[in-house]
């Protein structure tokens, strides 16, 4: 019966829905690889929702990954809707089955060649000593692009090198500056303050008004073309080429995993928060635009 039902399917995807023959191959696939992992003699109109899952859990065990699993997962859905719409089953068993997330994958990162000559910006154009500091915050801090577009003035504290951020779920950290990103901020602040600023907006228009996101993305990818770099500069880039040089110079997952406000940076280890004084310690002796405390510098 369930072969019979597997194949009147299959002629239903041909004639009715015309799918190509490739399509249709995929998922005569997909249902027979489910069936091979069901119980012996199973028959569709007694499988619960429960043997479904467990296959699908099978198949990533076995190292499917979750493109193919969604495949599996959507030929199951058009069956057992088939299934139901001819009156063959009365329940539909797929209604609440989940494959495994999609992994975003990440941006390439910039190594650290291409990085300085990104922020190698000379003269006193005032957008660009502001995209300048907006560049090198992003690279120093590893900050979201949404968390730079909120900061205001009084969140940098120069003094202590630090930047007050207010991450996702309204989580507030304490990030430190590196040198060249404090030096880039106080040449923009001594230009935002001839401006007609409206608010304490640390990033502003021409006109004083906050930067938009938009905005700030749209100057990072025309610098990114005007230094001569290869690939789009966006500010995820810089957020991702912060962390990886980071973990590369300090192996520090914990502390980086800190720095970003990210908790799942790593899957095998359980998000912890660390006092800012370590925090600080990793990241001066770490990233390679970093004040030297102690030094000169």
């Amino acid at each position: 019966m369930s072969d019979d039902w597997v194949q009147e399917f299959v002629s239903y995807l041909v004639s009715e829905r015309q799918l190509s023959p490739h399509t249709v191959r995929n998922y005569r696939f997909e249902l027979e690889r489910v069936g091979e992992l069901l119980p012996e003699n199973f028959i569709w109109a007694e499988v619960s929702d429960e043997q479904l899952q467990a296959v699908l859990n099978k198949l990533h065990r076995k190292g499917l990954g979750p493109r193919s699993i969604a495949l599996t997962l959507s030929a199951l859905k058009q069956f057992c809707h088939y299934l139901l719409q001819e009156g063959f089953i009365k329940k539909d068993p797929c209604l609440n089955l989940s494959a495994p997330k999609q992994q975003k994958p990440l941006p390439k990162n910039m190594d650290l060649d291409s990085v300085t000559h990104l922020l190698s910006i000379e003269g006193d154009d005032p957008l660009a000593l502001r995209d300048k500091a907006i560049m090198e915050l992003f690279y120093s801090s590893g900050l979201r692009l949404a968390e730079l577009a909120a900061l205001d003035t009084r969140d940098i504290a120069s003094g202590e090198h630090q930047v007050k951020v207010m991450g996702k779920g309204s989580k507030e950290r304490i990030v430190p500056i590196g040198r060249m990103a404090l030096s880039a901020i106080d040449d923009w602040l001594k230009v935002r303050s001839l401006l007609p600023c409206e608010d304490d907006a640390l990033f502003v228009t021409a006109k004083g008004k906050r930067l938009a996101h938009r905005s700030i993305q749209a100057r990072l990818n025309k610098w990114g073309q005007q230094q001569g770099l290869n690939a789009r500069v966006h500010p995820h880039k810089l957020r991702h080429s912060f962390a990886t040089h980071m973990l590369e110079s300090s192996a520090d997952l914990r502390a980086v995993q800190e720095l970003l406000g990210h908790a799942n940076l790593s899957t095998t280890q359980v998000y912890t928060s660390l006092d800012f004084q370590h925090l600080a310690k990793v990241y001066d002796g770490a990233h390679p635009r970093a004040k030297k405390r102690g030094g000169n510098g």
